[in-house]
């Protein structure tokens, strides 16, 4: 059995957040950020500036017109997303192809779960710009364990593939461990904020912690929702699977999220 110790000491586990990332990282929480400055700053990098441009122009992100510039995707899409786009790059450009992982649904999964976040949260006064990176990431524990023990991995995906609902239990059973405390390490190893860490760390058991994590609450119900619509959106799932006592947490109408056309919804907002 691989521990999550001995997985963290491999250096293709934990590496280097690269410099255009880190400095927006360190934007989180601050009122004085200039979307020039940002634009600036990523055009510097354009291995990463390409890929958030093609992440803007990507099927999810459904703009009335084509993003052809760094400072035009700054403009339409906002601090959140473009950090949060970023972020996403820059993870990308680290775990280039995990074995067994197809990122193009990786990423798919994960922005259906971030669009839910800004839905979830919002009403309830949470930090919008940390959910929605939050739940964009929570799931980068996949890719550090493909990259770096493919081998202990591989079998795990064979039988219980990464999108599905029953894949965290398939990992504690088989590891002792999850995908959450992988993706927490990195984040933390980046120097995300305390409060997005914990978030990752805790959002498959948000009501452990004494009190319950909110964000950690919030990355949990999108987390789910985005395994149901990759695993087609069924009805009886949807319903019979619905996280009732984190969803009572949060005070979530469970009508919102049964909803098979809530990511789209959400997406377009």
């Amino acid at each position: 059995m691989t521990g999550l110790s001995e997985l963290l000491q491999r250096p293709e586990a934990l590496p280097v957040v690269p410099e255009v990332a880190a400095r927006l990282i360190d934007t989180f929480g601050r009122d004085d950020v200039d979307l020039n400055d940002v634009a600036h700053d990523l055009e510097r990098d354009p291995v990463l500036a390409a890929r958030v441009l093609q992440q803007a122009n990507s099927a999810f992100f459904r703009r009335l017109r084509p993003v052809h510039s760094v400072r035009d995707a700054a403009w339409v899409l906002g601090l959140t997303r473009l950090r949060a786009l970023v972020l996403a790059a820059a993870v990308q450009s680290r775990f280039p192809a995990p074995p067994g992982i197809e990122l193009e649904r990786f990423w798919a999964y994960s922005f259906a779960a971030a669009s839910l976040a800004r839905t979830v949260c919002l009403p309830r006064r949470l930090d919008e710009a940390v959910a929605y990176t939050a739940a964009l990431l929570h799931a980068v524990g996949e890719l550090v364990m493909h990259q770096a023990m493919p081998q202990r991995m591989l079998p795990i995906e064979a039988q219980t593939p990464w999108w599905t609902l029953q894949r965290p239990q398939a990992e504690e059973a088989a590891l002792g461990w999850t995908y959450a405390e992988a993706g927490a390490a990195l984040a933390g190893h980046w120097r995300l904020p305390a409060t997005l860490v914990q978030a990752i760390a805790a959002h498959l058991h948000p009501l452990r912690s004494d009190p319950p994590d909110p964000l950690a609450a919030v990355v949990h119900m999108v987390a789910w929702r985005a395994r149901v619509w990759c695993q087609g959106n069924d009805r009886d799932t949807l319903i019979h699977a619905y996280p009732d006592t984190v969803g009572e947490l949060l005070q979530l109408d469970p009508d919102l999220l049964v909803d098979p056309d809530i990511i789209e919804v959400a997406e377009g907002g």
